[in-house]
């Protein structure tokens, strides 16, 4: 079952961040995941306005997801995002029934 990590920040340092950026891809492709989505234009459509960045991961599954995560290199990699910026990644896994989803979830 595909899991996908949405990731949300804000940055406060865009040339650090850049660092991060450049590492990421093929850290992210080792682990079978691709990117979706990577800081496109967002439109908020109802609620606050969404100002952050936000970048959608899909992989094959959790187990994936979370060795990505998880992985040395990425951890070390993660440094400059954490120094440049604020935010959150969440993990969710898709379902498998996405053509007649139950009613009552």
């Amino acid at each position: 079952m595909a899991a996908y990590f949405v990731c949300t920040m804000r940055i406060h340092d865009p040339a650090t961040y850049l660092k991060y950026t450049a590492l990421t891809p093929p850290i992210v492709a080792r682990h079978g995941g691709k990117f979706l989505t990577r800081g496109d234009e967002v439109t908020t459509h109802e609620g606050e306005k969404f100002t952050e960045r936000m970048v959608l991961i899909e992989f094959p599954d959790r187990a994936a997801a979370e060795a990505w995560y998880n992985d040395p290199e990425y951890q070390s990699a993660s440094k400059f995002r954490r120094a440049a910026s604020t935010g959150r990644m969440i993990l969710q896994e898709g379902r498998g029934n996405t053509g007649a989803p139950d009613p009552l979830v």
